[in-house]
């Protein structure tokens, strides 16, 4: 199953399955409360509807106002010597906001007050069921679904100090979307081929099975200190081949188009505008 949250004419959002060419609407204000809608969300999900057509649909943030966003930092070897960092024994760990999200296609508004904005593409994901002092096995099976997000990332403001906070929530600044893509959906979600590209160019290649923390193990990790929520948004980090890891450094500007695309998931594409 394919889930989308839409934005309607009347500025109402509606989440909605994805159906060949079509988007059939659910009377949901969103993916995420349709995941908290209760235990038999899937079975709500597949009901009958209005529907619309799926070229040109206005995706909404796929989650908008998610309980929680957890990132993950440092997961792929190739991002952490591109960085200069050693292996981390545990995950690193910070959080966005809901003011940080946009949709899948929606342009991308960068402040006057950074120079310095990067890309990262990932794998994320959604929470459907709520879980606490996860096993393995209940790791796994909390995960609703797979999506895609550019963790836009501001360098200036990440290094100011050694929290990433303030470099990795600006509003408006994180693709999340275009779709929630069950597990049923993908033959392994541990092993799919990311790619970021900047106008074109490649500038992140890599597959998820890269990964020194998979998606389960950072459900079962996270659920040792709080209890994660149907709705809550989970992120995997990035590969190697960020502008700031690069020599010389390159960072996006006005104008400049960047896609994330995830096998078997989808696709964010955005625009840079400077505000």
């Amino acid at each position: 199953m394919r889930l989308s949250t839409v934005r309607r004419p009347d500025g109402q959002t509606a989440a909605g399955r994805v159906e060949g060419d079509e988007i059939v609407l659910l009377p949901f204000a969103s993916v995420g409360t349709l995941i908290a809608s209760g235990p038999d969300w899937r079975e709500a999900a597949a009901a009958a509807g209005e529907t619309v057509a799926l070229e040109g649909a206005d995706l909404a943030p796929l989650v908008p106002e998610p309980p929680k966003i957890v990132c993950m930092g440092l997961n792929y070897a190739t991002h952490l010597r591109e960085m200069g960092r050693t292996p981390p024994t545990h995950p690193t760990l910070f959080a966005k906001y809901a003011s940080s999200l946009i949709g899948a296609h929606d342009d991308i508004v960068i402040p006057p007050v950074t120079n310095e904005v990067d890309w990262e593409g990932e794998l994320a994901f959604v929470i459907g069921t709520k879980v606490r002092f996860a096993d393995a096995k209940a790791a796994s099976e909390a995960i609703a679904g797979y999506t895609v997000m550019n963790d836009i990332t501001m360098r200036d403001w990440q290094f100011r100090t050694l929290q990433f906070l303030q470099g990795k929530t600006f509003e408006g600044s994180t693709p999340l979307g275009p779709a929630l893509v069950t597990p049923d959906e993908l033959d392994n979600a541990d092993d799919l081929a990311l790619r970021t590209l900047v106008n074109g160019a490649v500038m992140q290649k890599s597959r998820t099975s890269d990964l020194l923390f998979p998606a389960a193990e950072i459900v079962r990790y996270v659920s040792q200190f709080m209890t994660l929520v149907p709705g809550d948004v989970l992120t995997t980090g990035t590969p190697g081949g960020v502008g700031h890891g690069r020599d010389p450094k390159v960072y996006l500007a006005d104008g400049d188009v960047v896609t994330v695309e995830i096998e078997g998931v989808g696709t964010t594409q955005n625009t840079i505008r400077s505000a």
